[in-house]
């Protein structure tokens, strides 16, 4: 995608963090923003925001997880405001614990968001954007698919087990989608973030059999790292929108973005080593 203006982006988990600040960065360059998030006041203040910068949009409360509320949305979504231009899924949560402590319960609801979520964005919008172009000249062939994986997608970390399998999932299915869609005329992009200002430490779940007062102080030492590291989810929308122009493939961004990939390629030994230094519990 090269121009912007007068398109229409359907954003996951828009309510705050990463899918906030690129609903402003996209309405800045005149797309129209339809925001979704279980946070329906959360995505309505983007909206909101995203008004004063460009076209506006609309708000929907949607569970990513939930196959027939993403197919309604869907439906929603097309019949109100055309097929969209860009989808990004960016919606997910993180749970932290150790591997033996984290229920199958933590395991469902985990990869319910964070990869079943991502196959249903990707899966029912990508199939709007598909028949939207057949027929077309391949000059004309439009739609791009963003799926935000992490920086934690290249390496293991032993409190964030069930956290960095689903992200590695993301990037692999993207890969996949990539490969797949080129010849529908779809772009698919992986973003992968280091640390950076969104509220996930403060919300993230905590496995069952960790006790309350180490939950707390995991969930304090996480927030403090995010704030300490100072790179806030704007410049993370700006990386964002520049892959959708260049449709870049895998983008790491940020220092623990870029290290942890080249550390992932490069050392994985080290990477292995590293990822067992206690975590507290």
């Amino acid at each position: 995608m090269k121009d912007f203006r007068g398109g229409t982006a359907v954003i996951t988990g828009a309510a705050s963090g990463f899918g906030r600040a690129t609903s402003l960065a996209l309405a800045e360059r005149g797309m129209r923003i339809l925001a979704a998030d279980l946070d329906l006041p959360g995505a309505e203040r983007t909206v909101e925001l995203a008004a004063r910068l460009g076209p506006g949009g609309a708000a929907y409360a949607v569970d990513v997880a939930d196959v027939a509320a993403m197919e309604k949305f869907a439906d929603a979504v097309k019949a109100e405001h055309g097929v969209p231009d860009l989808v990004m899924n960016n919606a997910g949560i993180a749970i932290t614990g150790p591997f033996l402590d984290t229920s199958f319960e933590d395991w469902e609801k985990i990869i319910g968001v964070n990869l079943t979520g991502v196959v249903n964005g990707s899966r029912i919008f990508g199939r709007q954007m598909a028949e939207r172009n057949r027929g077309l000249p391949r000059r004309e062939r439009s739609g791009h698919i963003v799926n935000i994986a992490s920086a934690a997608s290249y390496t293991p970390v032993r409190s964030l087990p069930s956290y960095c399998t689903t992200k590695a999932a993301v990037r692999m299915l993207s890969e996949c989608m990539r490969a797949d869609l080129a010849s529908e005329g779809i772009g698919v992009t992986c973003v992968c973030p280091g640390f950076s200002g969104t509220n996930i430490a403060r919300n993230s779940l905590v496995a069952a059999g960790v006790p309350e007062e180490v939950a707390e102080r995991l969930h304090r030492r996480g927030e403090r790292a995010l704030r300490l590291r100072g790179y806030p989810p704007s410049k993370v929308a700006a990386r964002i929108v520049k892959a959708v122009e260049r449709n870049e493939a895998v983008v790491s961004v940020n220092f623990e973005g870029h290290l942890a990939h080249y550390a992932a390629r490069f050392a994985p030994s080290v990477n292995r080593l590293i990822a067992r230094i206690p975590a507290g519990f």
